[in-house]
């Protein structure tokens, strides 16, 4: 399972289900997260890995 966040045609996050995190791309994405929302990365890595078992569960239902 990958997600990749694009902004303006520019790759900015990516998540592999191999590493279980959120690998930033751009040097001014964690220098906002850093200075708004602190535990950011945290936060929303928990949030993908729910929607990884969310589209694991939808899959398993498609192929029945």
């Amino acid at each position: 399972y990958v997600t990749v966040q694009m902004v303006d045609e520019v790759q900015v996050e990516y998540y592999d289900s191999n590493t279980r995190r959120i690998i930033t791309k751009q040097d001014w994405v964690d220098q906002a997260n850093e200075d708004k929302v602190p535990d950011y990365l945290e936060r929303e890595t928990e949030s993908i890995k729910g929607r990884q078992q969310l589209a694991k569960g939808n899959m398993g239902t498609l192929k029945k």
